[in-house]
């Protein structure tokens, strides 16, 4: 049986009479060609991101676009004299996406040909099937979430970030606090529990267990009072990072059990994976229960185990250890802190629900002596 091919991920445009009608070089002015502003529009709102590969002078040809309204559409230009198949090398490396992901589309079908010989997972595509590209399965995701929506405006943010990182003359603590950050932490509804799902999934690196949770049994989490479903947001002056962390909070006897914590690898520099452990930890304390933990060792996710450890978390003894029955017993072991008040992240401001049963509004965390 085949294996289905997995949702294209970026889709990287040729131009000359494949995006507008005309050679740019040759014929001065091009017009677009019918029906394809609605394909780029329809695909960016699916949160497949748009590239170019074209052989073309970059400052002529990205004026057309502009011209003509599109160029904010498009990340990662690769306009050049070079071979397409390069182009789409690197742009797939910076997005860091597997190649398999990647679409390309082009009129000729020896640039096709070249990128297909380099690349033989990319999807290439004909330029007179442009207007049916929406159609496609391979371009039509099962869920869109609000982070989907917004992924080339976050990923327009990112570069603007990094930009400004790069050129910041001052320290680190300072460029942080420049950003303006707000972690928002809120309890997963419907619209959140497939990006829940999918951190579950992909996280590695800052994911406590490795356990996967399905859409089915986040909802039943979601449903049931003993349990807590958290979803992280971060925001700065340059725009949102989306959904970057995920809490899995089960309420026990005198404790409350962390079965799981992820957060986005891409926001570990700001701090965001300590940011939320101290505020479980002054939750805890405020509450008057203790604090567990599961946590399996990978070999990914050494940062996860050094985040708790610096926290305070020890291991358990062996009687306080997992139950037979948890979903993530198996090769977990129970970290455990007798929690005390926290003060918050000087560099960020944290929103949260306070916890089970509590109302839903979002106060400001404040420091413990407030």
């Amino acid at each position: 049986m085949t294996e289905p091919q997995p949702t294209v991920k970026c889709l990287v445009w040729d131009l000359d009479n494949t995006l507008w009608r005309g050679t740019l070089v040759e014929d001065g002015e091009v017009v677009l060609h019918e029906g394809l502003r609605d394909v780029i529009v329809a695909l960016d709102e699916r949160g497949i991101l748009q590239a170019v590969a074209s052989r073309n002078d970059h400052d002529h040809a990205w004026g057309q676009l502009e011209k003509l309204g599109l160029a904010e559409y498009f990340v990662l230009p690769r306009i050049n004299w070079g071979v397409k198949s390069a182009s789409v090398a690197s742009i797939a490396q910076e997005l860091n996406f597997a190649m398999k992901t990647i679409a390309f589309i082009d009129d000729q079908p020896a640039e096709r040909a070249e990128v297909e010989f380099h690349h033989p997972e990319v999807r290439c595509y004909r330029a007179e099937d442009a207007r049916t590209l929406p159609e496609l399965p391979e371009f039509t995701p099962p869920v869109v979430t609000g982070d989907a929506r917004r992924r080339r405006q976050m990923y327009q943010a990112g570069i603007r970030r990094e930009t400004e990182r790069t050129e910041h003359a001052g320290t680190d603590d300072e460029f942080l606090r420049s950003l303006s950050l707000e972690l928002r932490i809120e309890r997963a509804g419907d619209e959140e529990i497939a990006r829940v799902e999918e951190l579950t999934l992909r996280t590695s690196q800052m994911n406590a267990t490795g356990v996967h949770y399905s859409d089915e049994a986040l909802r039943a989490l979601v449903a049931d009072e003993r349990h807590e479903v958290l979803v992280a947001s971060l925001t700065d002056r340059f725009g949102p990072h989306g959904a970057i962390g995920v809490i899995l909070l089960e309420r026990r006897p005198g404790t409350w059990h962390i079965k799981l914590l992820a957060t986005s690898c891409r926001v570990v520099s700001f701090g965001v994976g300590a940011a939320l452990l101290r505020w479980l930890t002054d939750e805890a304390a405020r509450a008057g229960v203790s604090l567990t933990a599961g946590f399996r060792r990978t070999e990914r996710n050494r940062m996860m185990e050094v985040a708790y450890r610096f926290a305070g978390f020890e291991e358990a003894p062996t009687q306080a250890q997992p139950h037979d029955g948890d979903k993530e017993a198996e090769g977990v072991q129970t970290l455990v802190l007798i929690p005390t008040r926290q003060d918050p992240p000087a560099h960020l401001r944290v929103l949260a629900p306070r916890l089970f049963g509590s109302p839903h509004e979002a106060v400001e965390w404040a420091p413990a002596a407030q």
